[in-house]
C-alpha cells in the first residue's frame, strides 16, 4: 500500500485552529483537506489558518476546496486564511484573482469598504511566492520541520506561526 500523499495536522486554541498540510494536494487528497475543514466548522471552530509550508503541489482541486471552504467559513462568521502557499497554489491565486479571498488584503493596502461600494482602483503588485526547498517524507504524528509545534524556539504564539498569530 502505497504512503499516502497528504497528511493533516489540526492545533485548536478556543474557536481557532490551524490546520498544517504536509504533501500533495490534488484531486485525489483533496476530499481529506475538504473534510478536515468542514469538521472545524461543525466543532464551532470560526478562525481557520492553513499552513501550507510543507505542501509540495497544490493544482485546481486544492484551490476549488479552499474556495468552498472559505465561503463556508464565511457564511458561518468566520474566516479562513492561507499561509505560505507553495508555487504551483500562488500561481493558481494570480490566475483567477482570488488570492484576495484566500490570502487576505496585501499588506500596504486598505480593506475593501463596507457596503459593497467600491473602492478607487488602487494596482495591486501580483502575489509572489518563494519556490520551497525538496522535502523528505513526513513523519506520521509529529508536523513536519517549520510547521507550527506546540511551543515555538522563543515560547510565542503556542502552536502559531507568528505571522498567523494576530
Amino acid at each position: 500500500m502505497p504512503l499516502p500523499q497528504l497528511t493533516v495536522y489540526r492545533h485548536d486554541r478556543r474557536k481557532r485552529a490551524l490546520i498544517t498540510l504536509a504533501g500533495e494536494i490534488d484531486l485525489e487528497s483533496a476530499p481529506l483537506v475538504r473534510r478536515a475543514l468542514a469538521q472545524c466548522l461543525s466543532d464551532g471552530i470560526r478562525t481557520i489558518d492553513i499552513d501550507l509550508t510543507p505542501v509540495t503541489f497544490c493544482d485546481c482541486s486544492g484551490l476549488n476546496t479552499f474556495l468552498h471552504a472559505a465561503q463556508k467559513s464565511t457564511e458561518a462568521g468566520g474566516t479562513l486564511r492561507l499561509h505560505h502557499p507553495p508555487r504551483t497554489l500562488g500561481l493558481l491565486l494570480d490566475l483567477t484573482g482570488s488570492g484576495v479571498l484566500l490570502l487576505g488584503v496585501p499588506s500596504g493596502h486598505p480593506p475593501p469598504p463596507p457596503g459593497g461600494v467600491p473602492a478607487p482602483a488602487v494596482p495591486v503588485p501580483p502575489h509572489r511566492t518563494q519556490p520551497l526547498a525538496a522535502r523528505g517524507p513526513v513523519a506520521s504524528g509529529r508536523p513536519p520541520a517549520g510547521a507550527a509545534s506546540e511551543r515555538d524556539a522563543d515560547g510565542s504564539a503556542h502552536g502559531f506561526p507568528r505571522d498567523v498569530v494576530s
